[in-house]
C-alpha cells in the first residue's frame, strides 16, 4: 500500500499532452510499460514498431513530472537509442521502458517529435 494507493487493484492516472499541444488523462493498470498504456489508450503517436523490445526508439517521450526514478535513464541499452535521436532531452525516455506502479500515479509525459 503506497499512500492510499492499492496496487493490485486501483489505476494509474497519465496526462499526456500530443505533439500538437493536446492534453489526454488515461489510466492504466500498474505492471504495464507506460508504451503499453498508452497505445492502450489509443495514443498513436507513440509507435513503438518493435513492440516494446528497446530497439527502436519509436516510443520516445519526454518526462514533465514524476518520481524521480522515471527521469532518469536506467539501462545502457536505452540510452545508446535515446542518443540516435535528434530530439533528445534530459527528461527522455523509452515508454517501453517504464514499468508503471503506484509511484507513477500523476505521471506527467509528452511525446516527443517523430524522427
Amino acid at each position: 500500500m503506497l499512500r492510499g494507493f492499492n496496487l493490485e487493484h486501483d489505476m494509474v492516472t497519465i496526462h499526456v499532452i500530443g505533439r500538437g499541444g493536446d492534453a489526454r488523462t488515461i489510466s492504466a493498470t500498474p505492471g504495464i510499460s507506460l508504451m503499453e498504456a498508452l497505445r492502450d489508450n489509443g495514443i498513436d503517436e507513440v509507435l513503438a514498431l518493435c513492440g516494446g523490445c528497446c530497439s527502436c526508439a519509436t516510443c520516445h517521450v519526454y518526462v514533465e513530472t514524476g518520481p524521480v526514478e522515471a527521469q532518469t535513464t536506467p539501462s545502457t541499452d536505452e540510452d545508446d537509442l535515446l542518443d540516435s535521436s535528434a530530439h533528445r532531452q534530459a527528461n527522455s525516455r523509452l515508454s517501453c521502458q517504464l514499468m508503471l506502479d503506484g509511484h507513477h500515479d500523476g505521471l506527467v509525459v509528452r511525446v516527443a517529435p517523430e524522427e
